[in-house]
């Protein structure tokens, strides 16, 4: 057992001599983004207490090992807390932390999966990452204006039209999936 230990640790140093610096910033991208998603989500009473440390590892994990379910708990810890926050503690459901949330999740989730298929000894043009980032960002901008224009538009349309608007974006959502996976499968 002693031997496996012995292996392990100097694989892990091997690989920490060998790694690059820009799947390096990556992954120090991911758990930024991962660890400010979760103090935004969590409560302030938790997070201004020593159970920030708590946050900060599990906002870590993903950086380390992008390739398996960390990405999955960090989320999920992530929407639990702010659920926790907006129920449990009775927090006013503020439009900057919806969409400080959605963006930091999306950031942290996108660059997990340039960070699984991107070797840590990997010699990067500033480039590749560089245009992940920038569409990254445009989806994330994007998102943000529909979720305003959509937030202003619920104030205006209210009753039926409300009903029909939910029920025309609904089946837009299923068309768009219907047409990618039908996509996905032709040769």
């Amino acid at each position: 057992m002693l031997d496996g230990i012995t292996g392990r640790v100097e694989r892990a140093r091997r690989a920490a001599a060998r790694a690059t610096a820009l799947p390096l910033l990556v992954r120090a991208g991911i758990g930024l983004a991962f660890i400010l998603a979760l103090v935004v989500a969590w409560p302030a009473a938790l997070t201004s207490s020593r159970y920030v440390l708590l946050l900060f590892l599990a906002g870590s994990y993903p950086a380390v090992a992008p390739r398996g379910r960390g990405v999955t708990f960090t989320v999920l810890l992530v929407v639990g807390g702010w659920v926790l926050d907006t129920t449990w503690y009775d927090s006013r459901v503020a439009l900057w932390r919806v969409l400080s949330i959605a963006t930091l999740i999306y950031l942290g989730h996108t660059l997990a999966a340039l960070a699984a298929v991107l070797p840590s000894d990997a010699i990067v043009n500033v480039d590749v990452v560089g245009g992940w980032l920038g569409r990254a960002l445009l989806v994330v901008l994007i998102s943000a204006v529909l979720t305003v224009v959509t937030l202003g538009l619920t104030a205006e349309l209210a009753g039926g039209a409300f009903v029909i608007a939910t029920l025309a974006g609904l089946g837009a959502a299923v068309g768009v999936t219907l047409l990618l996976g039908r996509l996905l499968r032709r040769p």
